[in-house]
């Protein structure tokens, strides 16, 4: 009893008391604090590992979005090209269809020719069919000329005497009924080429009966253009040149050459 009530002894358990609680006190903070200490560095860990996964992640995402951004891109360039390839093709399209319209024409003037030249061809026969008889009754009314008329034609240059041709053109323009349908438009235009430029002789044998050696004659061309010129004539006739105009006026050559007839009958001796 007596060491309770020993001041001292009270003392020393409060010092002892004080110093447990402060060993117990100092052993729970550094407890802690190295507890606490272990969360900071997990927690500094696990940050750590969430920042470095963050950053890959937001690498990652933005190459994601470079790649859709490419993407999109060339899709909006494929589209573009793809436009500029529908507008050809229709382009195209309309070009062929064009074309085609243009060979449908041209097949159709082929076909409208190819009848066209069928009807020619069927006419050139039929014509040559016919100009070997008129050409018959061509040779018949060169002899009327010849006899009834005394009338001779005759071809300066080159061979003597005018081919039957060349008589075809001359009668044609006498406007002799029996010889206006004589040669075809191709017959004609070789005729012309062939007496253009050349000079025909016109004797007339029968001015004076009395005197059959007796002959009247004028020569005659037609020129480049078509048209007829006097070369000359014997004996001369005063009037030539005016019966000449007439002619350019008139290509009445019949009556032409009636006219010349009758100059010459009124310069026959009486």
């Amino acid at each position: 009893m007596n060491c309770i009530t020993d001041a001292n002894i009270g003392n020393w358990f409060s010092s002892t008391m004080e110093d447990i609680r402060n060993k117990m006190l100092f052993q729970g903070t550094a407890e802690m604090t190295e507890t606490g200490m272990d969360w900071v560095q997990t927690h500094r860990k696990t940050v750590r590992s969430v920042l470095d996964t963050c950053s890959k992640k937001c690498k990652d995402d933005e190459i994601i979005f470079e790649t859709i951004d490419s993407y999109k891109t060339d899709l909006e360039n494929k589209n573009a090209s793809l436009v500029e390839k529908r507008n050809a093709i229709a382009k195209r399209l309309s070009e062929v269809e064009g074309k085609n319209e243009q060979k449908s024409k041209i097949i159709e003037k082929i076909e409208m020719v190819r009848v066209e030249q069928a009807k020619k061809k069927k006419l050139i026969v039929s014509q040559n069919k016919a100009n070997k008889d008129r050409l018959k009754n061509l040779n018949k009314a060169k002899q009327v000329f010849q006899g009834r008329l005394g009338l001779e034609i005759r071809k300066i240059h080159g061979k003597s005497g005018i081919s039957l041709l060349a008589m075809a053109v001359i009668f044609y323009r006498l406007n002799i009924l029996v010889l206006t349908q004589v040669l075809n438009h191709r017959i004609k235009r070789n005729c012309y080429s062939f007496i253009r430029g050349e000079k025909l002789q016109f004797i007339f044998r029968d001015i004076n009966p009395r005197d059959s050696e007796c002959v009247y004659t004028f020569m005659l061309r037609i020129s480049e253009g078509g048209l007829y010129q006097i070369v000359s004539s014997d004996p001369p006739l005063d009037c030539m040149a005016h019966l000449e105009q007439r002619l350019q006026e008139t290509n009445n050559f019949s009556a032409f050459l009636a006219n010349v007839r009758r100059e010459f009958l009124a310069l026959k001796p009486q």
